[in-house]
């Protein structure tokens, strides 16, 4: 019915630090897997990333200008000097320092017009591959990767190495390289953590599969046992994450999930107290599913229509056929499971799998898809409840 497209529309619409978890891929704390904390740690490096993005953007045009003159310097290296022992004649360093600027302006107009992309210009570049150390905690501090180099700092200068690459490239990696030295990364983990803990979003989906269905023996340590270790995390507590300490308190926790089986009333009271308001959302109706195939930028039916349109076919639909395809996809999730919007799919290839297998071979380059040709593709299989719980 939508649940992961709202979320993805929430990201949009707050442009807050956001992530989504699935609640069945967490495990108790002390047991092999990931504890419900590594959620806040994500969030975390999902908030770094989006301030660290959006300084980079703020000194692009500095780290750019930056960028060209280091480029210059290694297209123009700068002219060697006498020998202590020799001296310049009169006024000759002061010619020969006017000729280089000429010269390099000329290359900076060269530059700017692109006409030096293809030149190859050689450059220092730190070596990427280097030892890593795995931290296990009880903590659940195992995402946190200590670096040799880093930890020891200056005692241990950066390897670095000689790379060939075109002025293109060279441009485009010295200006990152420039842009990381103009970020202050302190400031930048200090506003990651004041957006996490003042307009943070966490989407827990699948809740519903981490509900009831108690084991007949052994600790429960994927249901009941991550129901528990929720509790301190969604009402306010302090998680340790490798940027420093983050309170959840005012972390906005949304959980979502499709109770089928399970009923909410199946997770533990204290969960459900965490979680006070709630929201029902009705099933998809066959209008839905029409303004979901004609609406969206990217649509199926505009999906198979630019696909088939590389081959040089044409593909429409005529209104009675999308709302066809409409009624098919309601029909069928009410008589198997109800999928949602995910059942379009299902119907869509089916009923043009023949037409994708064989358009290398189609003479008719344009194929109206009709309500007499839904009918011819789809009926048996749709009436057939075997079939149709299989297939569609």
């Amino acid at each position: 019915v939508g649940k992961t497209e709202i979320a993805r529309r929430l990201v949009r619409l707050s442009g807050a630090p956001f992530i989504k978890v699935e609640a069945s891929k967490f495990t108790e704390v002390g047991y092999v897997g990931r504890d419900v904390e590594s959620m806040i740690r994500d969030l975390v490096d999902f908030a770094v990333n989006m301030v660290k993005a959006e300084r980079t953007e703020e000194v692009q045009p500095k780290a750019k200008k930056m960028a060209e003159e280091h480029l210059l310097d290694l297209l123009l290296p700068p002219i060697r000097r006498k020998k202590e022992n020799q001296e310049y004649e009169v006024g000759e360093e002061l010619e020969i320092e006017e000729m280089r600027e000429k010269n390099r302006d000329k290359l900076r107009e060269l530059l700017k017009q692109g006409k030096l992309k293809d030149r190859v210009v050689e450059l220092d570049v730190p070596k990427t591959q280097n030892p890593m150390m795995q931290i296990i905690s009880p903590v659940g501090v195992e995402e946190m990767g200590f670096n040799f180099q880093d930890l020891l700092g200056g005692m241990m200068p950066k390897k670095v190495k000689k790379r060939k690459m075109t002025v293109d490239e060279a441009k485009e990696f010295l200006t990152q390289e420039e842009a990381q030295k103009l970020i202050d990364m302190d400031d930048v983990i200090k506003q990651a953590i004041m957006r996490v803990e003042n307009s943070g979003i966490v989407f827990l989906d699948e809740i519903d599969k981490i509900a009831g269905g108690k084991s007949s023996s052994g600790p429960d340590i994927s249901r009941e046992g991550v129901q528990r270790d929720l509790l301190p995390v969604v009402e306010g507590t302090n998680v340790i994450t490798k940027y420093g300490m983050v309170k959840t308190d005012h972390i906005l926790f949304i959980a979502s999930g499709a109770f089928h089986v399970s009923k909410p009333s199946d997770l533990i009271p204290e969960l459900q107290g965490r979680f006070p308001i709630r929201v029902e959302l009705e099933s998809l109706t066959e209008a839905d599913f029409v303004r979901i195939l004609t609406e969206p930028r990217n649509a199926l039916i505009k999906q198979y229509t630019a696909l088939l349109s590389t081959e040089g076919v044409k593909l429409a639909f005529t209104k009675e056929a999308i709302a066809e395809v409409a009624r098919i996809a309601s029909k069928v999730n009410d008589r198997a499971e109800n999928i949602g919007a995910r059942r379009l799919h299902t119907v869509m290839t089916t009923l043009l799998e023949d037409i994708l297998f064989n358009v290398p071979n189609i003479e008719e380059k344009e194929i109206e898809i009709d309500k007499k040709h839904i009918h011819e593709t789809l009926d048996k299989i749709v009436e057939d409840e075997d079939l149709s719980r299989y297939i569609l």
